[in-house]
């Protein structure tokens, strides 16, 4: 339980910790509610990092601000592994925290941060984004007015995109666990978050499969290069940087995912940065190793049974979501909801009409209306306006820690108790 005074004559003033496309992403929501939230100080070891977040006070690290408290609330968008130390030294300091996922890339470091948090007693958030975006509030609306009957199963596919596994789980951060965490809990932490949501019942039981099956050395195209910029089959390989980032850059200028990749603006820039960099480099020839692909089966609270699987080889957008129940079903695609009744044989449509399902477009919503919860809740004392907190965030994580049990051993693993 958060200990905090509301604050009702001023905005809440926010420091960010670690200042990449995330931590930015949120802190544009509080420059453009300036009534609501102030963003008073950035810490990031980046020049141009901190320069991006354009807060008044700039440290190149974070124990400042916990030696000495200057803002009501931190938001931490470290890399994953580089979580532990900042929030559980800025929650002793007392300030609310909002992270983000995963909190840690191993159980022991999950249930610290857990630990810490609850014993100082300060609001706490993760940034599950999924359960905050309308269309989440639709399939839940749905699922809660009973019109599906006694719920059954869930089947939920998180389609990663191809050019975006490339991008991030081969080339980027996140593409070995030694240096990230396991691919399932860096990317479909939440979706295990967002089954256990919707669907109102914890993950008691999990088993699955999964593994690096395309991105290898031995599975380079014949005459490919350890560069795209010096390789002769370039044109016709679906992962070549050249044609992820260029046409990015010259229709869109310097955005995401270009953005990640050089800090320049040109297109001599680009060249130099995928010359010198890990961009550049073969997506089959890369040090990467985690899965491209999983799948899950579960057993939720109450016997409801759920499948969830995450590929790399798919296009690039919204999750996929069928739930069974004994009278009626749900489809829904992010922007649509089709519940059958099966009482009455009719099908409903609910139409959204909601975009971007990628972080670069807002997670459909999710982003804004995950701060803009954060930020009311710091304000009113209220930890009621986050949707997560301490023990179903644990929860969620407790479950991918436990399907990467299952998949390394072969074998069906319990979810402990959060």
């Amino acid at each position: 339980m958060s200990t905090h005074t509301p604050i009702t004559s001023r905005p809440v003033r926010v420091a960010l910790v670690g200042a990449g496309n995330r931590g930015l992403t949120y802190t544009e929501w509080i420059k453009n509610h300036p009534e609501a939230a102030e963003l008073v100080a950035v810490a990031d070891p980046r020049p141009a990092a901190r320069a991006a977040a354009g807060a008044p006070v700039q440290f190149d690290d974070w124990r400042p601000l916990a030696e000495n408290r200057i803002a009501d609330a931190v938001i931490v968008t470290t890399q994953d592994r580089d979580h532990v130390e900042p929030v559980l030294a800025l929650a002793a300091a007392g300030y609310a925290i909002l992270v983000e996922k995963p909190l840690a890339p191993t159980e022991d470091e999950t249930r610290a941060i857990v630990e810490g948090v609850e014993r100082a007693g300060v609001l706490f958030a993760v940034c599950h984004v999924m359960r905050y975006t309308p269309y989440t509030d639709l399939v839940k609306q749905v699922v809660d007015s009973g019109v599906l009957g006694q719920l059954v199963s869930i089947d939920h596919l998180e389609p990663v995109g191809w050019w975006h596994y490339a991008h991030s789980y081969v080339r980027g951060p996140w593409s070995r666990e030694s240096d990230s965490s396991p691919m399932l809990l860096a990317k479909s932490c939440h979706d295990l978050d967002w089954i256990s949501y919707v669907m109102g019942g914890r993950i008691e039981q999990v088993t699955g499969f999964g593994g690096l099956k395309h991105f290898r050395p031995e599975n380079a195209p014949a005459g490919s290069a350890d560069r795209c910029l010096d390789c002769a089959v370039e044109d016709n390989c679906p992962y070549s940087a050249l044609k992820l980032y260029m046409p990015t850059l010259r229709e869109k200028g310097a955005v995401w995912p270009v953005t990640h990749v050089t800090e320049a603006t040109d297109e001599a820039g680009l060249v130099r940065a995928l010359r010198e960099g890990p961009y550049g480099v073969c997506a089959y020839r890369s040090d990467n190793d985690v899965v491209d692909h999983q799948v899950l089966a579960m057993q939720l609270a109450g016997g409801v049974t759920a499948t969830f699987q995450m590929v790399a080889f798919t296009e690039q957008t919204h999750r996929q979501t069928r739930i069974f129940g004994s009278h009626g079903w749900l489809t829904g695609d992010g922007e649509r909801v089709t519940v059958q009744d099966f009482r009455t044989g009719e099908s409903t449509v609910h139409e959204l009409g909601t975009s971007g399902s990628n972080a670069a477009d807002g997670h459909g919503g999710g982003d804004d209306a995950l701060i803009e919860a954060f930020v009311r809740a710091v304000a009113t004392g209220d930890a009621g306006a986050v949707r997560s907190g301490t023990a179903t965030s644990l929860g969620s994580h407790l479950a991918a820690f436990a399907a990467e049990r299952a998949r390394h051993t072969g074998t069906v693993q319990t979810v402990p108790v959060a």
